[in-house]
Parts: C-alpha cells; structure tokens; sequence
C-alpha cells in the first residue's frame, strides 16, 4: 500500500505544510517542524501533498483522543488521513502532544543524553507522516516495519533514531 500511495503522488508537484502552534508547553521552532515534515516527504518520495501539523497540550490531545478514538487520555500524536483512494495528493492532519514530547523526552534524558523534547517531537511527525502513506503499527508484524521505517526515515534526514524505539 505505501508503495502504490508513493508512486501516485508523482504527478503532481505541490506541497502544502500548515503548522499550528496551540500549546504553551515548550517554545518550538515552527520553521524546524516545517522542514522535518518537508524532508521526511522528500524521503518518502511524496512530491504532492496538503499537511496540517497542530502541536498541542496533553489536555486537548486527551479530547481530541476522546473524540475520535473513545480513550480520553492524552497520547504522544494522532494522524487523521483526509485523503482518498483516488487521490493524487497525500492529505492529512497530524496533532502532537509537545506535553507528552516534554514527559517522555525528560523520562529518557537520564539514560540517554542529547535525546531532547524537539528531537522527540521530530520523531512523533516522521510517525505521523509514516501512516499518512500507509504504514500501520496495529500489529507486530506492522510495527516492526513502522519502526524499521521510522530509524530509516530519523537518519535520513540527519536526526538519531529515538532510543526507546523498538522492532
């Protein structure tokens, strides 16, 4: 499936990357999420695409989680895919918890220096993007190839796999 998405998006030449900073949890640098998602389809070979990147507190992903997936507590990142079938632009909206970034980057801190909060966010939107163009992490077999993807994605746009990421 991602292959057959990957290979769709070649006809077109346009991309489109919105980000909307609606947390006060951490300052971010919306230029940098820009070019993460920017060279993370430029990875993917996607050359056609329509992102929404909304960066949010633990409180409004546990709604937005609620809402949507009937578990209201707060998760690291939330993909929707807005496109169809028949589209030749990959569309979709990619909610990260900056709250859950911060939680999570500080737990691993400890053991593994130089792994930061901007470096965890980085990794929640190669994620996203991943199951934008058809990757899956519902079942192990899935996973494993999600998270074999994501290490390959991470270094190649010049950032470390995150190292509480498992096959």
């Amino acid at each position: 499936m991602a292959e057959t998405r990957r290979m769709a998006h070649a006809s077109l030449r346009e991309v489109s990357i919105e980000v909307l900073d609606q947390q006060k949890t951490l300052p971010v640098d919306l230029k940098n999420i820009k070019s993460v998602a920017q060279n993370t389809l430029n990875v993917e070979n996607i050359v056609s695409a329509e992102l929404s990147i909304v960066l949010v507190d633990d409180q409004s992903m546990a709604k937005l989680h609620g809402k949507w997936l009937d578990d209201p507590t707060p998760t690291d990142v939330i993909t929707f895919n807005l496109g169809c079938e028949e589209d030749t632009i990959l569309r979709g909206d990619i909610v990260i918890s900056v709250e859950t970034a911060e939680r999570v980057s500080r737990e691993l801190a400890a053991a593994n220096e130089g792994w930061t909060s901007h470096l965890e966010i980085a990794y929640y939107l190669v994620h996203g993007i991943l199951h934008l163009t058809g990757y899956d992490d519902q079942t192990v077999e899935d996973r494993q190839k999600m998270r074999l993807r994501e290490k390959t994605v991470m270094k190649s746009i010049g950032l470390p796999a995150p190292p509480h990421l498992t096959l």
